[in-house]
Parts: structure tokens; sequence; C-alpha cells
């Protein structure tokens, strides 16, 4: 079980500061801990202590970062079953996703642990003509300066650990947000890191309320902004960010292609599209909204896919058979809801599921939906995917394209040309072939285009934003 209370982490020290902020249990709904809240005195504070870290962050080696980072791999192995039962109840993640996600945690830190000591730089040859004759060009990587950072409660342990993980790698202090649903994860986080010896100030880690964390975003003592969150959040605090560096890790509503050459690998579809379109309730960012289908695999297509979502196990999160645990709370399923209402009056027609109560949403299948609805258009964020079917692959290529967001998309086919073009085609940040658009390994560059974000996650990408570039000219001679 959770811990009565959680303190905050402010320059690598616990604070229990209050109890002001409820972590409820998503399936039941009730108390299930209280964690310290920070306010603006001391966000402020803690940046300040950030700021004062950066000369001891940057004289901190490489062996000793790999050191602290290969430490946390250790406590969140042995610490295994703890993590995973927090967030199962925090998050409301059936218990077998939250288990996959400690795994995901465990493996974003070994990755990084790796580059922390290979963040190399280059020689530039300078004599391309004969006025540099005699001069020599090495460029090196260097911590960019104190970090901000705001993570989601669809993954609080890895998309956290995609911008801890690379900060310590890259030996920048760093500021963290984590989301008010779901905060416990991110301070056992704290709790491992404040066992290290980095340096004081190197970390806070302050749950806070959205209207009094400002100073995330436009603090100008931060170098750096990552958000990983909601599209109209993300772009107005990109907005309100002022000079410093932004990454954006928002939305998607993404598509899988099914093409037309299937053979007997129909089953193998079905079951990576129901994964896909249902695991943790849909609330992912890379979960199957729109599957497209050819028309000469999609009558076979629909009937095993209704019944694949009509036998999948909703209930209890803590029920290790459990596929569909409750969506983040009652008025998100509330939302979503009426967007599916809102499609089936404009003749969309629910094959599978529909059923709301309370934050349970049944995993649900619909077609016919309009693409002018919000359901078609928007981000569902919940257990809701649209069938179609297509005739010609360029075409579904364009409906594809057709959407404000672009993060990944799967395509199925046997095509190698397909595959190619799609490849080519599809703007989006990823197309995954013969899986679904939400496969994600932890050191692969993710991230999206158009509405979906800016800039790259994955650890070596976050690195590189993490620091700049800095060069040294020498002449041979003088």
């Amino acid at each position: 079980m959770l811990q009565t209370t959680y303190p905050y982490y402010l320059a690598n020290e616990p604070v229990a500061a209050n109890t002001d902020l409820e972590v409820t249990d998503k399936f039941s709904g009730e108390v299930a801990t209280r964690v310290a809240m920070a306010d603006a005195a001391a966000i402020d504070k803690a940046i300040g202590l950030a700021v004062d870290a950066m000369p001891a962050m940057r004289a901190y080696p490489p062996f000793k970062r790999q050191a602290v980072l290969e430490h946390c791999v250790k406590r969140f192995r042995e610490r295994y079953d703890e993590l995973a039962l927090a967030l199962c109840i925090e998050a409301g993640k059936p218990i077998n996703d939250s288990k996959g996600e400690v795994t995901r945690l465990i493996d974003t830190f070994k990755v990084a642990a790796e580059e922390s000591v290979r963040i190399d730089g280059e020689i530039v040859n300078l004599q391309i003509s004969p006025r540099a004759n005699g001069y020599h060009g090495y460029v090196k990587r260097v911590p960019i300066g104190p970090c901000s950072f705001i993570s989601p409660f669809n993954f609080p342990l890895n998309l956290t650990a995609h911008k801890v993980a690379p900060a310590i790698a890259a030996g920048v202090p760093f500021v963290l947000k984590p989301a008010s649903r779901t905060p416990v994860g991110a301070l056992i986080m704290g709790e491992i890191l404040a066992e290290t010896d980095l340096p004081k100030g190197a970390f806070s880690i302050l749950p806070a309320h959205r209207d009094g964390a400002d100073l995330f975003t436009t603090d100008e003592r931060f170098k750096l902004l990552s958000f990983t969150g909601s599209p109209a959040v993300g772009w107005e605090l990109k907005r309100k960010a002022g000079k410093k560096k932004v990454i954006l890790e928002l939305g998607g509503n993404a598509a899988a292609i099914v093409d037309g050459d299937q053979g007997g690998k129909l089953d193998y579809v079905v079951d990576r599209l129901a994964f896909g379109a249902f695991y943790q309730s849909g609330q992912s960012c890379i979960g199957v909204q729109r599957i497209l289908a050819h028309a000469s695999v999609y009558d076979a297509l629909r009937e095993k896919l209704i019944a694949k979502t009509k036998s999948l196990v909703m209930g209890d999160p803590k029920n290790e058979k459990t596929f569909v645990g409750p969506m983040i709370s009652e008025s998100e399923a509330k939302r979503l809801a009426g967007w599916m209402e809102g499609a089936v009056q404009a003749g969309a027609r629910i094959v599978a599921g529909g059923k709301v109560d309370g934050a349970m949403f049944e995993a649900t299948l619909l077609e016919s939906v309009k693409r002018d609805t919000d359901l078609y258009r928007k981000e569902a964020f919940g257990p809701v995917a649209i069938l179609e079917r297509f005739d010609d692959f360029e075409a579904a290529l364009a409906q594809v394209n057709d959407s404000d967001f672009g993060l990944q998309a799967g395509v199925f086919t046997d095509s190698l040309a397909h595959a190619h073009r799609a490849w080519d085609a599809l703007e989006v940040g990823g197309v995954v072939i013969n899986d679904v658009p939400s496969f994600r390994v932890d050191n692969m560059p993710y991230g999206g285009v158009k509405d979906s974000g800016l800039g790259r996650e994955g650890v070596r990408y976050a690195i590189e934003d993490m620091t700049e570039l800095r060069l040294m000219v020498m002449r041979e001679t003088w």
C-alpha cells in the first residue's frame, strides 16, 4: 500500500511542508494518500538553488553521473512491486500495464547511464581556404543550464524518466512538476535520487497546482522547458516561455492502416490493434484512435476486432485479469461520452462497447464516424477507436494526414514499396511498420509534428536538447 503521506523534494531534501494534495485511488475514488504541495516561494527557492548548483553540476564528472543512474536502476528493481502498485492505485492503470511501465522506467535509466559517458564532441576541419590554414576547430557539448520539467498523469513514471534521466546524464539541474493527479511515482524517484551524492540543488520535485506554477514556464533562470501534456496547455506554455528552449510532447489521434495483403496474419493484426486502442483505457497520446482497413480485409477484420473488443475484461486494475481500468476521472469519461454521443447523432454506429459508469468506460469500437466530429478530429484519450475502410493506399495516406496531429502512425503491410511510401508521405514523427503507433522503445527518437509538438525525446536526443555546442578555434602557430 501507499504511505500515509509523501513529502516533496526541494534541493535534494524531503520537505513535509503540508499534506494539502489528496491523491485518490482512481478505481475506488477514495483518498489513497496525501502529498505535500509547493507554493510559489518554494518553487522560487528551488529555481535559485538549481542556478547555484550549476557550477557543481558542470564539474560533476560523467562517471559519477553514470553511478547515480546505475544506483537508480538498482533501487527501482528493488522497489519494483511498490512502484507498480503505486502506479496502479494513483493512475488506475491495470497492474500488468503498471509493471510494464516500471520496466520501461528501468530501461530509460539504463540507457541514460550508458549515454552519460559518451556525450562526445567532434573535430571541425576549418581549413577550407588559405586564410584558415593552420587553424583547427573543436566542438564539445556543455550543459545548457537549469531545466524546468512538467510531466503528465498517463505515464507518470516513464514520461518523467524521459526528462529526469537525460538531465542527470547531461549534468543539468532540474525542477520537476509532476502531475497533481499522479505525483507518487515521481516522489519515490526523488527519494531514491536523494540517496545519491548529487550536488545540492541538482533536483527538486514539487507537486503544485497548475494555476500556481507559472514560474515553471515564465522564470528566465530556466534555460529549457520540457512539457508533456495536452496541446492546448503546451502551446500556451510555449507562448509564455520567453527566450528559453521549449520541448513539447503533446497529443495525437493516431491512425493505423491495415493493407490488403494480410494473408494469415489477421489475428496478429487484431490483437495489436486492440492493444493499441484500449491498453490503459486508451489514455495514451499514441493510442490507436483511427483504424483504416483495406476493403479486401475490412469485413473479416471488423468481425474479429468486434469479438476481441468485447472480450476485454474491465474492472479493478489491481486484478491481473483486468485489461481496461478506470479513466483518470469521471469528468474525462463524461467528456468522451459526450463526443461519442455527438458522433452517433451524426450517423456513427457503435459496434462494440459504449457503456459508461462513472470513470469506467467500456472498450468501444465505432464505424461510419463523420470526419468533422470531435471524436474523429480531436484526441479521444480514452478507450474508443474508429473503424473505416479504404480502397486506395494513397488515399489512405492522405486520410491519415488529414489531421491537426502528427505523432506516430502504424502500417500493417507486406509491401516494401508501401512501407517506404508511408515513411515518405505520412506527416508524423514516426512510422511503425507491422505494428501499432503505440509502439515505443525508450532509446528511439520520439515526438511529433503539427499540433503534436516540437522536438524529440529518447535519451540521446533529449541530452542533445539539454546541452549546447561550444566551439574552440586554435591557431597552430602565432
